[in-house]
């Protein structure tokens, strides 16, 4: 059911629930299988008998309909799969949280100038010790069929087993053979310590070759909890559909907080490469 909270202009909302806004800002009838959702979005009072959306809707729905920027960000973990973003509007920002097995997400209004420290937020970033200069790159490499066979490891033995590391390690082994020594551990502490794997993926229009296209900027991390963040080189974002198979290659680089957060910076476009329609 969606809500909101006028306090705080704060909204529950689910993308059946958006959907059913946009029709309306079109012009149009919501069709049949958005019904419900339109009688609820009525029932709380943010849609009118009449189809006329709220006032307080206007600054979201602004930002929505024609939005400057939108931020993706997607993290897998115990519980699977749960989307959070930002979208960046001519009159506003606005965050969106998801939560695991829910279709609904709370929209906020942030400022501007937090938006760096509400995308950490998202990916649950906490500080962690910086390595010391000079040391040499810590990389794994294997394949994603080696992770997968990691994974069913995991799943076959629970995350509640207190010696999880020989299945895993003997799956990662007979499914790459290349896997061995310290690498072969190293990548078994990270698949048995992993907290959770997540992308922020950066959209825009901005200029290509002196063409208005849809620029793209994506990362990539694994967080494993004890064993720190890693990067995931490969498969490298953004990945397009059909594009990633069992043989390709699986490249994670050892990486800490402070790398991260100037990655983060790094995935947002400065004003003047965003292309805004009358401006």
């Amino acid at each position: 059911m969606p809500s909101y909270d006028s306090s705080r202009a704060r909204f529950r909302l689910a993308d059946r629930h958006i959907a059913v806004f946009a029709q309306l800002l079109d012009g149009d009838t919501p069709p049949e299988e958005l019904w419900e959702s339109l009688a609820e979005l009525q029932r709380i009072g943010l849609v009118g008998t009449e189809g006329e959306l709220a006032p307080l809707l206007r600054d979201l729905l602004g930002a929505l309909a024609d939005p400057m920027v939108v931020i993706q960000v997607e993290i897998t973990g115990e519980h699977g799969p749960v989307n959070h973003g930002v979208v960046v509007g001519r009159d506003g920002v606005y965050s969106h949280d998801g939560w695991p097995g829910e279709d609904e997400s709370e929209y906020v209004r942030i400022e501007p100038n937090t938006l760096v420290w509400e995308l950490a937020r998202k990916v649950n970033l906490h500080r962690d010790e910086k390595p010391e200069e000079g040391l040499p790159e810590v990389r794994v490499e294997t394949t994603m069929a080696a992770l997968d066979s990691a994974f069913v490891a995991v799943e076959v033995s629970g995350r509640d087993d207190e010696a999880p590391h020989a299945p895993v390690r003997a799956a990662l082994a007979e499914a790459d053979p290349g896997l061995a020594g310290p690498m072969l551990d190293r990548f078994t502490e990270l698949v048995t310590s992993l907290n959770a794997t997540w992308r922020i993926t950066t959209a825009w229009d901005g200029d290509h070759d002196n063409e208005r296209s849809t620029m793209i900027r994506a990362l990539a991390v694994w967080d494993c909890g004890p064993a720190g963040y890693w990067i995931r080189e490969q498969p490298e974002e953004p990945i397009m559909p059909g594009q990633v198979g069992p043989d390709s290659p699986l490249v994670l680089v050892r990486s800490h907080s402070a790398e991260v957060w100037d990655k983060i910076i790094d995935l947002l476009p400065d004003r003047e490469e965003i292309l805004i329609e009358g401006v």
